[in-house]
């Protein structure tokens, strides 16, 4: 039975990804930090039935002795760093916060593999994000970087770390860019559930508006389901490398909202206000992958289209609002 360590184990990919660790017969270690809400972080793998499966131990990213005794009690085979303070708009308001996690976080796990279990398999979660302004009109692992956020730097910084201990120290330690993955997991602070939630409270008589900041941003949005299995695709080659794991379908917040509140027979025109105060201080207009090196090298592709991924979010926002009623 292979083991596998996963960092942000109670995040919305970190769930879907134990959960398809779990299903090839893997030994799943979860890296949990500790939290005063210690009671509601495991809501995510409870939604998908899993929490008992999942052996979860407490660290912490910024703690480097305790990641190598990680590394020395579990030997794991696979190591997936998902954990990060992922947040984009968050990353303006705590931006030394944002690069200690998600910047040197990485770095320290890496560290604690190359010295306690450098055989092990890694893997880095970087974001479509880094691409900022983009050089491209779509993009590729060949696209330059042009970060646009405290959130982006940070990643980037993560990103080339991984290369670096890749070329310097022979390890097997991948980069997985991955565009925009939503879910019924998905955080409420990021737009894509917020818009959902908003429109289950809309159809509820629970609220009568949605804010939201910049509409004409665009995006390339998939479902996590299909983009955790591209991160183990990644770590089942022989040679350690860097994957886009995308759709190549672009659409503005502004037709998500239009998608999301027709699934539940309203007119997103009726409800939606564009607020000044929620845009950001730096804008990423619109991104869209090239991901043709995942589909001939992994064989991956995306299983779910938009439409149905937003109509499972907007019955699950459904769902747990009618429980709660």
């Amino acid at each position: 039975m292979p083991t596998c360590l996963i960092t942000g184990v109670t995040g919305q990919d970190g769930a879907y990804l134990s959960q398809f660790l779990l299903q090839k017969d893997y030994r799943v270690i979860g890296m949990m930090r500790r939290s005063a809400s210690s009671d509601t972080v495991g809501e995510r793998l409870r939604w998908l039935g899993i929490l008992d499966d999942v052996e979860l131990v407490v660290s912490d990213l910024s703690d480097l002795s305790s990641l190598i005794r990680l590394m020395q009690t579990y030997q794991p085979d696979e190591v997936y760093n998902l954990a990060a303070q992922s947040f984009v708009a968050v990353s303006w308001d705590q931006p030394l916060l944002t690069t200690q996690v998600t910047g040197m976080g990485a770095t320290n796990v890496l560290e604690a593999v190359r010295i306690a279990r450098p055989q092990a398999r890694y893997y880095q979660a970087s974001s479509s994000e880094m691409f900022g302004r983009a050089q491209q009109p779509r993009q590729s692992e060949a696209t330059p970087f042009y970060p646009r956020s405290p959130y982006a730097v940070a990643k980037l910084y993560a990103h080339w770390m991984t290369v670096n201990y890749r070329e310097s120290f022979g390890m097997h330690a991948t980069n997985g860019i991955l565009f925009n993955h939503e879910s019924p997991l998905r955080s409420i602070e990021f737009v894509t559930r917020k818009i959902t939630d908003g429109v289950a409270r809309i159809k509820l008589g629970m609220a009568r508006n949605l804010r939201l900041g910049n509409l004409s941003a665009m995006r390339d949005w998939g479902h996590a389901r299909d983009y955790v299995r591209a991160m183990w695709l990644m770590l089942q080659q022989d040679t350690p490398d860097d994957y886009v794991v995308a759709t190549g379908r672009t659409t503005s917040i502004r037709d998500f909202c239009r998608l999301a509140f027709t699934h539940v027979g309203l007119n997103h025109e009726d409800h939606v206000v564009s607020c000044e105060d929620l845009l950001r201080p730096a804008e990423v207009d619109a991104l869209r992958g090239d991901a043709s090196k995942a589909r001939n090298k992994l064989g991956w592709q995306p299983s779910v289209s938009l439409e149905e991924l937003i109509a499972e979010m907007v019955e699950a926002d459904l769902a747990r609002h009618r429980a709660r009623m």
